[in-house]
């Protein structure tokens, strides 16, 4: 009997993934298939509370998917799937908003966030997605959700969620716990250390991308901000850009803090920058060299995703009968 706990995470297709997402999420995504039941997502129909430009959106997608594989997520030991494909999440996400409150929703952190940076745009979409992210998580009964610190609100709400809806109909959904990986780099901005690298802040210049150039990614680690001292240590408080760095040194090459500071004892920045570089470069080189060979096989793309929406349509739909049997629809 397979005992092995349930794991759903998923990141949006509105833009490019970077080395954040890597370093931060997709290295610890490879390594969990051995562990975990895992199912991982990309979820398109989250990112519709912005506007997509349509052909853009499905490159994005199944661009993704691909850099999924490449980065080790090996589609026989995981569930690859795209949200769209699999109706459920869209008719739980339904039935959950109904039990979802507008108080709850009204708290939401990121719902304020993204409505002050889309002010022309503040749909209803963007105040209920989080009713989409709990029918994500609910419909696999998911036992952990890898998250960062900004999304464990929505880990909460979807407790709170499940909770108010097995107190009603009885034991429906499993309660989800946050997962944060022991080991995981938080990676930021190479322009500006005290910000989290983002794939919607590329403009800035501090954004390194998993399918950039050789020549890019060096340009980019030249130009990172540092600070007027010369030393080569972490102090996180202190000296963020140098510490960034050092982060992510450490991510690439596997050494300890210490022993990178040891490594460039009297070193200047410069150095030290290009050889940053060039860890990230040798890094990145395989990823984006086997994401470029997968994206020339588009039938194996298909027959992936194809694939994974099958067997996620088969664990979401048992979840979603059960739920419709409990709050009273007919069974069709």
């Amino acid at each position: 009997m397979d005992d092995k706990k349930t794991i759903l995470s998923g990141i949006q297709p509105s833009g490019a993934l970077t080395l954040g997402s890597y370093l931060g999420a997709l290295v610890n995504w490879a390594a969990m298939s051995e562990i975990y039941d895992c199912y991982y997502t990309i979820v398109d129909m989250h990112a519709i509370t912005s506007r997509q430009n349509p052909a853009q959106l499905r490159n994005t997608a199944l661009t993704q998917l691909a850099q999924y594989i490449a980065c080790g997520i090996d589609p026989d030991k995981n569930t690859l799937f795209i949200q769209s494909h699999v109706p459920a999440h869209a008719e739980l996400s339904w039935v959950l908003s109904c039990y979802t409150m507008f108080g709850e929703l009204s708290r939401m952190t990121q719902f304020k966030d993204k409505a002050a940076k889309n002010a022309d745009n503040i749909n209803a979409g963007l105040f209920t997605y989080p009713a989409l992210m709990a029918a994500d998580i609910l419909l696999y009964q998911a036992d952990l959700v890898p998250v960062g610190s900004d999304q464990k609100q929505h880990i909460e709400l979807t407790r709170d969620i499940a909770v108010r809806f097995n107190g009603i109909y009885g034991d429906v959904f499993n309660l989800p716990e946050p997962y944060i990986p022991k080991v995981g780099a938080r990676i930021m901005d190479l322009q500006a250390p005290t910000n989290k690298m983002s794939k919607s802040e590329i403009a800035d210049g501090g954004c390194v991308l998993l399918l950039d150039k050789p020549e890019d990614i060096m340009r980019a680690f030249k130009r990172a901000v540092t600070d007027s001292e010369s030393s080569i240590r972490y102090d996180l408080a202190n000296k963020p850009g140098i510490s960034n760095l050092i982060q992510i040194y450490s991510a690439c090459t596997g050494k300890s803090l210490d022993e990178i500071e040891c490594e460039f004892e009297g070193q200047g920045y410069g150095v030290f920058k290009a050889k940053v570089g060039e860890a990230v470069v040798e890094t990145l080189r395989p990823i984006r060299e086997e994401t470029l060979r997968l994206l020339a096989d588009k039938s194996y793309l298909r027959s992936v995703y194809d694939q994974g929406a099958d067997k996620a349509s088969r664990t979401a739909n048992k979840t979603l009968r059960k739920v419709y049997k409990k709050i009273g629809f007919i069974e069709r």
